[in-house]
């Protein structure tokens, strides 16, 4: 499980790599903890797009732009296609994925509650709309 984990804007995969060594810093950024965001943005799509969890994982989801090695941080980018459905979905629809997310979590035995659930989808939506208007992408730092 890790212990930092930042979303954060980024106009390409080279400057999100950038962040590698000390994270995102003073750019647009979003910080949570304790849920391991790779598996998740698979979950994510999943419910939001659909698709098979393992289908997304063989097609190299999520992408890797840097990673330290060993258990270090990573940077990876979140999918053209979770962006698009995070910055379409309604309201009503990113509560229904929390709750849904929520469970599955709670099946293997992490908690995540269904608000926080709900605030992390909510925020990521918001800062996947700001980062389309102005053409960039969203990217994840993990420590």
């Amino acid at each position: 499980m890790s212990i930092i984990v930042e979303f954060f804007v980024a106009p390409d995969d080279a400057s999100a790599a950038l962040t590698l060594q000390t994270g995102p810093g003073r750019v647009e950024s979003l910080s949570f903890g304790n849920f391991d965001p790779e598996e998740a943005v698979v979950d994510w799509e999943c419910l939001l797009a659909g698709g098979c969890f393992e289908e997304l994982v063989e097609a190299g989801e999520p992408h890797i732009v840097a990673d330290q090695g060993d258990g270090g941080c990573v940077v990876f980018a979140i999918s053209a296609r979770l962006s698009a459905a995070l910055a379409d979905a309604e309201r009503s629809q990113l509560r229904d994925v929390a709750v849904l997310w929520a469970a599955q979590r709670a099946q293997d035995g992490e908690v995540i509650d269904t608000e926080t659930a709900d605030g992390i989808l909510s925020d990521l939506a918001t800062l996947v709309s700001s980062a389309r208007r102005r053409s960039q992408g969203v990217y994840c730092w993990v420590a």
